[in-house]
């Protein structure tokens, strides 16, 4: 394995699982990794985690945000070689949790799920945008409970987004315009409202919602010339359980726009192709920031000191012709299959020549926080290739394992990680949502291991 940085021998050593581990000194200059060809040549975007120093003229209007001094004594940093290992975390074949196709229960059927959440019992929240609920099922899949309606009261939502569970299945639900959390008991009982201090107008752009009440929010500042030569800014947040900022956590480059060409949609804006963007979650006592276009996560505690920097090796990212044209093939496709419909105006763009082209893809596309601490994180797609596997790392930021894959078309996408399930959605091609809980095995564990070998035969 190539080390990407170079430190005082007396400062790093691999650990047991061939990771490299280094202890970085207090308060030190926290190094970047330099790209080399080949297996490490996705290309670092400069300064696309650099915490503290963006342009000024990217900063929120006066009164200035204060910025939020980061403690880095002691940070970890752990650079592992996930291509070569064949350790494997597997789920089980058949989900344990199930809920909405029961065509007996009309609290089983979901016009659009915005949130999910397990709670300490086994029982699931759903967070439904149309009927503006928060519905509770029993491990069972009973329906036990809902709560929330659509209006502007105490316990009411006018656009629900989505949620997370803290401590004591104490409920926070976000909720729109302006954006706020609307707090529950297990009990469906409402608590209260949390607003922004300053106000969110829009949605947060990522974050969630910490053990202690703190909420890690962003928000987008769009260059002052959207014409892809500038990259828009993200802008992270932290507000204490009031809705009160504590002050700016990063300020990270976000996605490259201008206007699309070919259309005569009204200010219609793109991304280029393969344009790469940040990524935020906060979950439980971390605080995870990334940017798509490197292979490295930064992991912050609760109190907001960077704790580990994980990174590891990644293959050649370079764009090419095929890959162009291969995403293009996909696209038409994606885009007139069930019950999508073409657009001429909008999808027209997407696939236009005159639409600009990153000349490396993104590294990853997701990353979560695990309720146990450990992080997640969903390799980008090249076209044409296989869904991707997530990646489990410790929370000291060693490779744990690859997810291998259920079977094709189960098309589960998962939105919570926990000790030993996974939650997420499943989305029929009709459009019908089911929410659904496998359990989670570590290598070597459990029934998923049949799963894993039937991955090793497609």
């Amino acid at each position: 394995m190539r080390q990407l940085f170079r430190l005082p021998r007396t400062l790093g050593r691999r650990n047991d699982h061939g990771s490299l581990v280094a202890i970085a000194p207090s308060r030190a200059a926290i190094p970047s990794p330099t790209p080399t060809p080949g297996r490490a040549a996705a290309r670092f975007l400069p300064g696309a985690l650099a915490l503290l120093a963006l342009a000024a003229a990217c900063d929120p209007p006066a009164p200035p945000a204060p910025t939020i001094a980061i403690d880095s004594a002691g940070v970890r940093i752990v650079t592992s070689d996930p291509i070569g290992s064949t350790a494997s975390c597997t789920l089980s074949p058949e989900p344990i949790f199930s809920i909405g196709d029961s065509e007996d229960d009309d609290n089983q059927w979901f016009s659009s799920v915005r949130g999910v959440g397990r709670l300490s019992d086994g029982s699931v929240a759903v967070a439904d945008r149309a009927s503006a609920e928060v519905r509770i099922f029993a491990p069972d899949g009973s329906h036990l409970l809902s709560m929330g309606r659509h209006g502007e009261g105490p316990g009411e939502f006018q656009d629900p987004f989505v949620l997370w569970a803290l401590p004591g299945d104490t409920l926070w639900v976000g909720d729109y315009r302006p954006w706020r959390y609307v707090v529950f008991t297990r009990e469906g009982e409402w608590v209260r409202n949390v607003a922004l201090d300053p106000m969110y107008p829009n949605p947060s752009r990522g974050g969630g919602v910490l053990d202690n009440g703190v909420s890690v929010n962003a928000l987008d500042k769009s260059a002052r010339a959207r014409d892809f030569a500038a990259r828009d800014t993200l802008v992270v947040e932290a507000h204490d359980r009031d809705g009160r900022r504590i002050g700016v956590l990063a300020r990270l480059p976000a996605r490259t726009m201008g206007r699309a060409t070919d259309t005569d949609a009204y200010n219609y804006y793109i991304s280029p192709y393969f344009d790469s963007r940040a990524e935020v979650d906060a979950r439980e006592r971390a605080i995870a920031l990334a940017h798509t276009s490197t292979a490295e996560v930064r992991l912050f505690d609760e109190e907001f000191r960077l704790r580990s920097i994980v990174r590891w090796e990644v293959p050649n990212q370079e764009v090419t012709a095929a890959d162009l044209r291969t995403w293009r093939e996909e696209y038409v496709i994606r885009r007139n299959t069930g019950s999508n419909v073409w657009d001429d105006d909008f999808d027209g763009p997407m696939i236009s020549s005159q639409r600009p082209v990153a000349d490396v893809m993104p590294v990853l596309s997701s990353v979560l926080v695990g309720r146990d601490g450990r992080l997640w994180v969903r390799p980008y797609r090249r076209p044409g290739g296989d869904a991707t596997r997530w990646m489990a790392f410790a929370r000291e930021g060693e490779f744990l394992c690859h997810l291998e894959r259920l079977p094709p078309g189960s098309n589960f996408d998962v939105w919570e990680f926990g000790a030993d399930y996974a939650l997420g959605l499943r989305t029929s091609d009709l459009g019908v949502e089911t929410v659904l809980v496998h359990a989670l095995h570590g290598p070597g564990e459990g029934d998923g291991e049949a799963n894993a070998a039937e991955g090793e035969s497609r």
